[in-house]
This record gives C-alpha cells, sequence and structure tokens, in this order.
C-alpha cells in the first residue's frame, strides 16, 4: 500500500481576476477549486495513474470535511485525524497579471494528535511506499520528518521525502527512498546556483553521499536529473507544451515516478514517468490524468 502525510491540507482557492485593483472591489472571470497540500497531491496523481493509497494527516473544521469529502469524490482512501480546535486553511491564488497568494494558518495541532498519527503509522508493512511532502505547521516539532523515520527505522518501507532546507538535510541519515528537491532548493542547501542538468548533478551525489537512496531533482522546462542508488545517472529534458499551472507539477513527478517504479523497478523508466506526469500537470488547470499522460508519452521519445 502506499500512504502520503500531508500535514497542513488546505482548500486551494483559485480565482482569476482580470484587473485586480487593491483597495476597490474586484470580481472574478473564473474559479476553481480544489483539495490542496503536497501529500494529498501526490495521492490524487496516484489515483489518477490507478495506484490505490491512503491519505494521511490532519484536518479539521467544516473545511477539513470538505476537503476529505472532495477527496472521496475522487476515489481517494482517506485515514485523517480529526482536530479538535481551530479549521483546516483556505489558500487563496489570485491570477492577475501578477500572481498572488494568501495562506491560512491551520488548526491547532495537539501532542495528542501527533500520538494519534504515530498509531496509524504503526499500521504499515514491509514493502509499503510512505510519501512525506510539504511544510510543517509552527505548532509542530521542526523535526517531525526526521522523527517519523528514525521511529519507522528497521522497517522495509520505501519513504519518499519531498521537502525544503532542514526538513530534507535532517533526514537523510536515516536513507530515504527518495528525496526531490528542485533544482533551487538544493542550491539553497549547498549555497550555489544550479541552472543546467550538468550543475545539478555533483549536488545530487553529495545528497546521495548523505544518505538518500535516490535523489531527484526537478527543473522546470530544463526537466530533470536521477542519480540511482545503482549508480547511474539520469539526465533528461521536460517535454514540450504550454504551462497553465505549475501547482502541484513537482508533487505530480513524484506520484509518477513512484508508480513508474512499482510497475517496472527501473529507475530510467520511473524517471520518465515521473517527466510526463509532472509535465502533464503543468499543462493543465488540473492535476494530471492517466490519459493525458498516455498522450503525451506518444509524443516524448
Amino acid at each position: 500500500m502506499i500512504y502520503t502525510v500531508t500535514f497542513n491540507p488546505s482548500i486551494d482557492y483559485i480565482v482569476t481576476v482580470e484587473d485586480l485593483k487593491l483597495g476597490e472591489v474586484n470580481r472574478t472571470s473564473k474559479e476553481l477549486m480544489f483539495p490542496g497540500g503536497k501529500g494529498i497531491n501526490v495521492s490524487m496523481v496516484l489515483k489518477n495513474l490507478g495506484f490505490d493509497n491512503t491519505a494521511l494527516g490532519f484536518l479539521a473544521g467544516f473545511t477539513g470535511d470538505s476537503i476529505e469529502q472532495m477527496l472521496k469524490a475522487n476515489g481517494v482512501t482517506t485515514d485523517f485525524i480529526k482536530v479538535k480546535e481551530g479549521v483546516s486553511r483556505i489558500n487563496v491564488k489570485i491570477r492577475a497579471s501578477e500572481e498572488s497568494e494568501i495562506n491560512g494558518m491551520g488548526p491547532a495541532i495537539s501532542k495528542d494528535d501527533i500520538d494519534e498519527l504515530y498509531k496509524k503509522l504503526d499500521k504499515l508493512k514491509d514493502g509499503d511506499v510512505l510519501c512525506l511532502a510539504g511544510s510543517i505547521p509552527s505548532v509542530m516539532p521542526s523535526t517531525m520528518y526526521s522523527d517519523i523515520m528514525k521511529y519507522l527505522e528497521g522497517k522495509d518501507i520505501k519513504i519518499v521525502v519531498d521537502a525544503t532546507r532542514d526538513l530534507l538535510v535532517n533526514v537523510l541519515e536515516y536513507k530515504p527512498f527518495l528525496i526531490k528537491p528542485n533544482n533551487h532548493e538544493l542550491g539553497e542547501i549547498y549555497n550555489v546556483t544550479l541552472k543546467t542538468r550538468e550543475e545539478v548533478v555533483p549536488y545530487a551525489k553529495k545528497m546521495q553521499e548523505a544518505g538518500a537512496r535516490n535523489v531527484l531533482i526537478s527543473m522546470a522546462g530544463e526537466g530533470a536529473v536521477l542519480v540511482a542508488e545503482d549508480g547511474s545517472v539520469y539526465m533528461s529534458e521536460a517535454p514540450k507544451g504550454k504551462v497553465v499551472n505549475s501547482v502541484g507539477a513537482g508533487d505530480s513527478m513524484v506520484a509518477g515516478f513512484v508508480s513508474g517504479y512499482l510497475e517496472s523497478g527501473d529507475y530510467k523508466q520511473a524517471l520518465r514517468k515521473g517527466l510526463l506526469t509532472g509535465s502533464a500537470s503543468a499543462f493543465s488547470e488540473e492535476l494530471a490524468t492517466k490519459e493525458e499522460v498516455e498522450k503525451l508519452g506518444e509524443q516524448f521519445k
């Protein structure tokens, strides 16, 4: 079974305003609403690709109920912890001449809530896949990712981590199956600017030397780089197309990679499917579907 964890899920309310004027009443010309959060995006895309999975995390209030309903409507199995105080956040994304975002805070997650998450993680079995993705709310320990990996040490679980800075660096000693920073996030860790696929490789290898088994670097239109645990290094440009919405593209790449690896056991094929899936999401208003990924694959050699 595949599990994802989203610590601070959201309702993403995306509005288009043709001519945004601050201090005045603005009317939308288009509105979209999705369940949001990096782990939730991974769950949604995995299900679109035909892979059953269970979404874990924390929900609260009427917004939390709505998030769960939207996920279930898309066929995603949920097993969230219901938090008593606060409400799950609403993130407002405004598309105008310049894009702006207003992100909510989220609920007050207690130690009891965190203990409940560990009880759910106790159910994971050897061979399962666990995806930890996104930021940690300020009310939770900043060591949450590494704490979970330490807790699960000794089990044969493939753990995927998509996070930034210390959240990512601190898990490396626990040998995650896959990490997926983008080139900018990788550069921030080593205080360098990385623009080309060739420049990324030595720093991806540093992450591997620090403990990561496989390092996947997403680079938007530049494509991606994979430094695999068998010593192989794969680099590829991205499929060509018009970017409509880049939100969720990185999460889609993670879902594509995981599904591609589970299908084939081959890292090259996993990278290819990751690229196709991430690009399919970027070229669409919504997250990638299986049909969109397959169609893009026919064009991308």
